[in-house]
């Protein structure tokens, strides 16, 4: 038997290019010997060889050509070819791509050498076909795979090493190839990269100032990536989230994501007032009124003791430039500061920090919230979305046995929540079946609303108790009851509401959570704006010739800590004992399911709180993200033990954006009204904060801006913006209609996209019929050749026949 040949390309290596920087545009200069060798051999491959052997025996045994019909049809209902339309088919590039790993290593170094080599050989489209390299001579199926696929590699690392760093990096990247085999082509060229490139003195060894170079390089980039893996993994959440959309869908993992947006938010609400005032306060301390008092504990609960004299606070912060000692007021007065100096203004930058700290917000919020909503609202239909999530989601680089457990149990999900709102069918309903709905619906809305104006009414009727029994010194105890009435009425009612929806029976579990979740914002809502009139309405008024801003800061504060109690209690009892009651008293299997619509109320609760009180209490948002990182850990542990995943499950798709729209309109929208009321219209107090000798907080700007008037034409032009774009109301309008601008724009380009998508799959689906038009006239073509062929040669039998026939009639 002959011994195949071994094909040898010799290419040699320019003498003068290893210097130059290789140029990604001139790639299609340069000869692509492997590619077109990988798929010529893909051609001839026995396999394609053997289908095509196996269906001109099924073409044979359907029928001879010329039956009149252009596509014949096999047992299966597929359309069968002819020989020569196979073989364009069996050409085509979808066949041939991605055969082995061998052929994607030979593609990737051939891709390294257009970007080393220029011009170094002659393009393989310039020599004859009779000159080149003929595979069947060589016969390359009978080589070894594996020194196949390890010549390849090697000479594929060989032509990685001659690429800059970047250029090695993006090429790996992109590489169809698992993590494992990326990461050992990539020590492979880093290792032999270092032992010949690099600067080299005349004796052939690194200097000693290169050595020390590299290594404090490498040095600096090992620390570099240890800080962001030890960051990477110090996130609650880096494994956590991926877990819970696994074993309990999309719907609970939309809480998780919604309770991480809020970290998100509240670390860009704190970065202001803790670069600008905390921290520029705590370098000038201001006189202590007296004696601090000693801790005791209570004051985690209440907030007051010897937090209040503290940056926690807003009568801490003071009315003067801090740079320079104050002259003591007169009769009142503000401090004159002495002549020379660079002032930094308490009041000023009080104002200015807080107004740019929410409109960044604001910016953040309405950014994420139209992100959100494109992300959401951006597919225009779900057409086939079942057979890309069974074939098209598994990753084949995930190689851990952990990982890819999740990934199944994720995928599993998926087609659970896809599967369950496929087969939603709303059965049609009777007249009398109707009215029966109808009427258990507004019934359970009339009960609904009946509990949300009690619980109101409640909060109102204690308020004013609190207001006309004031508390004394050593009975801070007392301040914890308006609170805890407040927090018991947002745990019960809620129970209430999943009571009455259980009754209602409603047939999309979607559905149900979003009208639990209307439910629990208009009780929410309502019972924070009572507790608005109470602080800037009946408050004020009783606090006068005291620090109402530190009570409402101090008061805003309990609220956030007793709602975060309660969160635990309910935790505790709602989930944990109920599920050892279920299990070891009833016998059940069934666990508490995971109540969405609560939870995420109590997220958006406890926001509108934060955003309350920063004015008066800066380190306000710092409080808000201990709460969420300690809640987030609270509920994935009871979420992993005690509950289970919904009995219906179904997809949310559009949760995140519903969250983030609850949290901009009502919330966000509520609280800055509440505070621009205070700043604008409330007379601050006159004992302490930055503003004690203003009549508003605003007038802190219209002061700045009558100093700067005096000081020189050269600042006319600041009090000209202050006049024009601060106090007048066009300016307002008009930042408020160019806000509405940008957002309907947002959703008209939303809507575009989602048009030009299904402009896409209808022109996709027209050519793929174009494509099998064309196929069935290439078959009715090759038919009619076949046909007159046949004719051909039938006549040519035929007419030697006829001849000698006729001589035998002569």
């Amino acid at each position: 038997m002959a011994q195949p040949r071994v094909l040898v390309l010799d290419v040699p290596e320019p003498p003068g290019d290893q210097d130059q920087e290789p140029s990604p545009y001139e790639e299609s200069e340069v000869h692509d010997s492997f590619h077109q060798l990988i798929q010529e051999q893909s051609q001839l491959a026995a396999q394609e060889e053997l289908e095509l052997q196996q269906r001109q025996l099924v073409a044979g045994a359907l029928g001879p050509p010329g039956s009149g019909h252009q596509t014949l049809v096999g047992p299966g209902g597929a359309p069968v070819h002819s020989t020569a339309t196979l073989r364009i088919l069996a050409s085509m590039p979808s066949r041939t791509i991605g055969r082995s790993r061998g052929a994607i290593i030979s593609q990737y170094y051939n891709r390294t050498v257009k970007l080393r080599r220029r011009g170094s050989r002659p393009l393989l489209g310039n020599v004859m076909r009779s000159a080149r390299p003929s595979l069947r001579l060589y016969d390359l199926e009978l080589d070894p795979a594996t020194l196949e696929e390890d010549e390849k590699r090697s000479l594929l690392v060989k032509e990685l090493q001659g690429l800059s760093v970047a250029q090695r990096d993006h090429m790996l990247r992109g590489m169809p190839l698992n993590l494992a085999e990326k990461r050992c082509l990539r020590e492979k060229s880093q290792v032999q990269r270092g032992k010949w490139r690099g600067p080299q003195d005349r004796a052939g060894v690194f200097s000693c100032c290169s050595r020390l170079r590299y290594a404090c390089i490498l040095a600096l980039h090992s620390l570099g990536l240890a800080v962001l893996s030890g960051l990477h993994a110090a996130r609650p959440w880096r494994y956590a989230l991926k877990q819970i959309g696994g074993q309990f869908g999309s719907s609970v993992l939309s809480y998780f994501l919604f309770l991480k947006t809020l970290l998100a938010f509240n670390a860009l609400l704190l970065l202001p007032p803790l670069a600008f005032l905390v921290g520029v306060q705590a370098a000038f301390p201001p006189e202590p009124p007296g004696p601090a008092p000693a801790f005791t504990g209570l004051e985690l609960l209440t907030g007051g003791g010897c937090f209040t004299h503290t940056v926690m606070y807003y009568g801490y912060y003071s009315n003067t430039t801090l740079n320079q000692p104050c002259v003591p007021p007169r009769h009142g007065d503000q401090c004159s500061p002495r002549a020379s100096s660079l002032p930094y203004s308490m009041p000023l930058a009080y104002l200015f920090t807080m107004g740019a700290a929410f409109f960044i917000t604001c910016i953040t919020l309405v950014y994420s919230m139209s992100h959100a909503f494109g992300e959401s609202y951006r597919v225009g239909s779900t057409k086939g979305v079942h057979a890309i999530t069974v074939f098209c989601s598994w990753d084949y680089k995930v190689t851990e046995k952990r990982a890819s457990r999740l990934q199944q149990d994720n995928l599993r999900t998926q087609l659970k929540e896809l599967l369950a709102e496929w087969q939603l069918h709303r059965s049609p309903r009777s007249l009398c079946g109707r009215l029966r709905r109808v009427a258990t619906l507004g019934l359970a809305w009339l009960l609904c609303l009946g509990t949300m104006l009690g619980c109101s009414v409640a909060v109102f009727v204690f308020s004013e108790v609190m207001i006309q029994s004031p508390v004394s010194a050593g009975q801070e105890v007392r301040l914890l009851a308006l609170p805890l009435v407040v927090s018991l009425l947002n745990l019960g009612a809620p129970y209430l509401f999943r009571g009455l929806a259980a009754l209602e029976g409603h047939e999309s579990p979607g559905l149900e959570v979003y009208v639990a979740i209307c439910r629990n914002l208009i009780l929410k809502m309502a019972i924070l704006g009572i507790l608005c009139y109470h602080w800037l309405g009946r408050r004020v008024a009783t606090l006068q010739g005291q620090c109402w801003e530190d009570f409402v800061g101090q008061e805003l504060y309990r609220f956030l800590v007793m709602d975060f109690l309660f969160a635990l209690l309910d935790t505790l009892f709602g989930e944990l004992v109920w599920r050892l009651i279920s299990e070891r008293k009833l016998k059940r299997r069934r666990k508490p399911e995971f109540d969405i619509a609560r939870n995420v109320l109590d997220l958006i609760y406890g926001q509108t709180l934060t955003w309350l009180g920063v004015l008066f209490s800066p380190l306000l948002p710092a409080v808000q993200v201990l709460r969420l990182l300690l809640l987030f850990l609270v509920k994935k542990a009871s979420l992993m033990a005690n509950c289970q995943a919904p009995r219906r499950p179904w997809l949310a798709s559009h949760m995140s954006t519903v969250f983030l729209t609850l949290l901009c309109f009502p919330s966000f929208l509520g609280a800055a009204i509440f505070l621009c009321y205070a700043v604008w219209q409330v007379k601050p107090s006159s004992t302490c904060g930055p503003f004690r000798t203003l009549d508003t907080m605003y007038e802190a700007g219209r002061v700045w801006v009558r100093h700067l008037e005096r000081a020189g034409p050269g600042a006319s032009w600041v009090p000209w913006l202050h006049r024009y774009l601060v106090e007048s109301t066009f300016f307002l309008f008009l930042a408020s209609a160019l806000l509405l601008a940008i957002i309907y724009l947002n959703i008209q380009v939303v809507k575009g996209q989602r048009k030009v998508i299904s402009l896409l799959k209808e022109q996709i689906r027209n050519e793929g019929e174009d494509k099998i038009f064309l196929i069935n006239r290439l078959h009715s073509i090759y038919e009619r050749k076949e046909r007159s062929r046949a004719g051909r040669n039938e006549e040519a039998t035929m007419s030697p026949a006829l001849h000698a026939d006729r001589r035998d009639t002569w």
